[in-house]
C-alpha cells in the first residue's frame, strides 16, 4: 500500500513537468510559424489567448475520412499568414 501511495504522489508531482506550452502564433514571425508546421508535420498552435487549432503539412496527417483546407493565421509580421492546412470532415467538392 505504501508503494502505491508513493507512486501516486510521484506521479502527481511530476505531472506539471510534462505539460508543454504551445507556441503562440501572434508572437511569432510568419516564417517561424510555417516552419514549425513544415518541420513537425502536425502541430497544435495557440492562435490567440484562448484559441488554438491543429495544423498539418499535408493530408497524410489527417484521418482517412478527412480533407485539408488551407489555414491562415495572424502572426507578428503578417495578419494572414499561410502556415499549412487544417483537417476537416467536410468534403470540399460537396459544399
Amino acid at each position: 500500500m505504501k508503494a502505491l501511495s508513493a507512486a501516486l504522489v510521484a506521479a502527481v508531482l511530476l505531472l506539471p513537468l510534462s505539460v508543454e506550452a504551445r507556441p503562440l502564433t501572434p508572437s511569432m514571425s510568419c516564417n517561424a510559424a510555417a516552419g514549425i508546421v513544415t518541420q513537425q508535420g502536425a502541430v497544435v498552435l495557440d492562435t490567440g489567448p484562448h484559441t488554438y487549432d491543429r495544423f498539418v503539412r499535408n493530408r497524410s496527417f489527417c484521418e482517412i475520412t478527412e480533407y485539408v483546407e488551407p489555414a491562415w493565421v495572424r502572426t507578428a509580421d503578417n495578419p494572414q499568414c499561410f502556415i499549412g492546412y487544417t483537417c476537416t470532415e467536410q468534403n470540399p467538392f460537396f459544399r
